[in-house]
């Protein structure tokens, strides 16, 4: 499958996360400060609670329900509770919109 067109740059806040769910996929896109995206399963690895309800700090997501934070560059859990990782997707930018293809995780 190709990169699927998940919504205008524009349309994600910054600092906040978004949950998109592309071919069954769910996926928590970021904007950071710097105006990079981040793709990241939006399924906590401990708990499946939503990432998207967390909270963004830095290069982080937090889930809200028991506080593991994951990176957004390597989908691994920092914090405890949670030990497993989450995968993290490849984000194109193309003419203003953000794209993913749901099918292709990053190794990291």
């Amino acid at each position: 499958m190709a990169s699927v067109r998940v919504c205008a740059i524009d349309d994600l806040a910054v600092n906040e996360a978004s949950r998109f769910v592309l071919e069954g996929v769910p996926i928590a896109v970021v904007k950071d400060a710097a105006g990079d995206v981040f793709a990241i399963g939006d399924t906590c690895t401990h708990g499946d609670i939503s990432l998207a309800e967390g909270f963004v700090e830095d290069d982080t997501l937090e889930c809200w329900a028991h506080g593991s934070m994951f990176s957004l560059k390597t989908g691994k859990p920092l914090t405890l509770p949670a030990y497993e990782p989450v995968p993290v997707y490849q984000v194109e930018l193309k003419d203003g919109d953000v794209h993913i293809d749901p099918a292709v995780t990053l190794t990291v």
